[in-house]
């Protein structure tokens, strides 16, 4: 029996929404980096300065890799858009690391600092996912 026989068929209409396997995507990729950092920071004593790029780098290829083929399933070249992509993964990995540094020497638990980055980093990731690092070669969806 096929997998796709047992999905419901609203499901499978929300999943052709790339902003709905693009939010998917990425809850995984956060949980993953999340957890790195959890474990880096709070178990391993790794300096926030330095554990929180390592997470934020350490998901760049899980990430990478899960929205090119699952999120925008573009035609685009892999090597451009990999390229993009660490231009992106570079401006972000330094405003992540300013965000939950900023928020921690507020007197914040680093996990607040790491959510405002999330919040902040999926509005404009999706924007340049979309339309500059991964272009549809096919219609919209």
């Amino acid at each position: 029996m096929r997998l796709s026989v047992l999905v419901p068929r609203p499901i499978k209409r929300l999943w052709r929404s790339s902003a709905v396997r693009y939010l998917f995507v990425g809850g995984l990729a956060f949980v993953f980096d999340f957890a790195l950092l959890l474990l880096l920071h709070d178990i391993a004593h790794v300096e926030l300065v330095v554990a929180t790029p390592i997470a934020f780098l350490t998901s760049f290829a899980l990430t990478f890799v899960m929205q090119r083929t699952i999120t925008f399933k573009t035609g685009a070249g892999w090597g451009a858009s990999a390229v993009k992509y660490t231009a992106l993964v570079l401006f972000n990995t330094f405003a992540t690391t300013m965000i939950v540094t900023g928020i921690d020497a507020l007197g914040w638990h680093w996990a607040a600092g790491k959510a405002v980055a999330v919040a902040s980093t999926t509005v404009w990731n999706y924007f340049g996912y979309r339309y500059w690092i991964f272009p549809s070669t096919r219609e919209a969806d």
